[in-house]
């Protein structure tokens, strides 16, 4: 592949800023023109043009009275009318040289949701996309016009053994991908952990594949990604994806690698990575929030994080964190990790184990310290608890500790 991109070869600086912010209501306004009123609400109500629920050729029937095969037949017959536009290549050839851009950029191949969203965000720019239905309704434009009028230029990937589905350009191979790809998930099993974005773009440069293959990675980077790798849980190295938009573009479209909720990477059916039960949402939750939660604050933002269609709620969440001995009250409903060094076991309970795992007695304040790193307690209650002579034994230099500790 060229390192220098079609788009530089063809366009001046002018047409370049047009390329990179695609009106595709324009667009589609002036390919539709040629249209029938039924012709047009058919491809609209079809394929969510300007809605953002597409519909089947059934209910679209039952809108025109007609039957869902003739509405497939009145589909094919719109589509290819407007293939025959006179005006269709001077029409299109911005949209067309952007994805090419694009595609180049990101080594010929990229993750169709990736690439939806990159589209989406540069007619975001022109201040026409203001909402997730209004991006929802773009992406459903760009997939139109790529895959119905655009498929000389563009081949779609769908059941790949690699990849999810996806495009690329026709032209690019893709073996250096595959074997690349084959490489990388070896080495993230082998790692068995999850991995941060850097980390991971770091392993794959360090791969024999990628190193076989260096110069195919050097693709002229001018168009920024950064502002759809805004997020509200975790936050991305901006400049290490723009400088590595192939390595980071593939981790997208591997079939077989997933990102989380919090940012990390690993095998898609790893629970860290897709949580399949409840009790693996709470477990996410808990470890990315690094503190103790309560329940209800559990319940809520596994809701918020948004892991699947499903609900929690409070009630079956504090369950799970009562049955599960890998969560440990701290609190009042507050839970931790056990990973995080909490114990079992009342305010006394924690005391004894302070002070038998100590090699010497311990003030009071020092007990308090090491207590509150256990539990979300006042220090009434610690030292309250210190007042069991059954258990401990305050000595005349006022440390504390066990009883009958010789």
């Amino acid at each position: 592949m060229d390192n220098k991109s079609i788009l530089d070869q063809t366009i001046t600086s002018r047409q370049t800023k047009e390329a990179f912010h695609p009106d595709t209501i324009e667009l589609l306004n002036v390919l539709f023109n040629k249209l029938s009123d039924r012709e047009r609400d058919v491809l609209e109500r079809r394929f969510g043009l300007f809605m953002n629920k597409k519909e089947t050729l059934e209910k679209i029937g039952q809108a025109h009275k007609l039957t869902r095969e003739r509405i497939r037949q009145i589909e094919v017959a719109s589509i290819k009318k407007i293939k025959q536009l006179e005006d269709l290549n001077k029409n299109i050839s911005g949209l067309k040289k952007t994805i090419i851009q694009l595609l180049e950029e990101h080594g010929g191949l990229m993750e169709k949701e990736y690439m939806f969203d990159n589209l989406v965000n540069m007619s975001a720019d022109l201040g026409k996309t203001k909402n997730k239905e209004d991006a929802d309704i773009h992406r459903n434009h760009f997939n139109f016009l790529i895959s119905k009028l655009l498929p000389a230029e563009f081949e779609e990937i769908k059941k790949s053994k690699y990849f999810k589905d996806s495009f690329k350009l026709k032209y690019q191979s893709l073996d250096h991908l595959e074997s690349l790809t084959e490489e990388l998930l070896g080495k993230i099993k082998q790692a068995k952990k999850i991995l941060l974005t850097d980390e991971l773009i770091n392993l794959t440069k360090e791969s024999d594949n990628y190193k076989n293959n260096e110069e195919k990675f050097k693709i002229p980077n001018k168009m920024d990604v950064s502002k759809i790798l805004n997020n509200a849980l975790f936050s991305e190295n901006v400049d290490l994806i723009n400088n590595n938009k192939i390595v980071y573009s593939l981790l997208k479209a591997a079939r077989d690698i997933e990102q989380n909720k919090f940012g990390h990477w690993g095998i898609r059916d790893w629970r860290e990575i897709k949580p399949k039960t409840i009790n693996d949402k709470i477990y996410l939750i808990l470890k990315n929030n690094n503190k103790p939660m309560h329940f209800t604050e559990i319940a809520k933002k596994i809701n918020q994080t948004g892991f699947d269609k499903k609900q929690a709620n409070a009630a079956t969440v504090h369950n799970e964190l009562i049955l599960d001995s890998k969560y440990i009250l701290v609190g009042r409903g507050l839970y931790g990790l056990r990973d995080w060094g909490y114990r079992e076991g009342t305010v006394a309970d924690v005391v004894e184990a302070i002070l038998m795992s100590s090699d010497k007695p311990l003030s009071r304040d020092e007990i308090i310290a090491k207590v509150l790193e256990q539990r979300d307690v006042k220090k009434a209650t610690i030292n309250l608890a210190l007042v069991d002579k059954k258990k401990f034994e305050q000595l005349s230099n006022g440390k504390y500790q066990l009883k009958n500790v010789k």
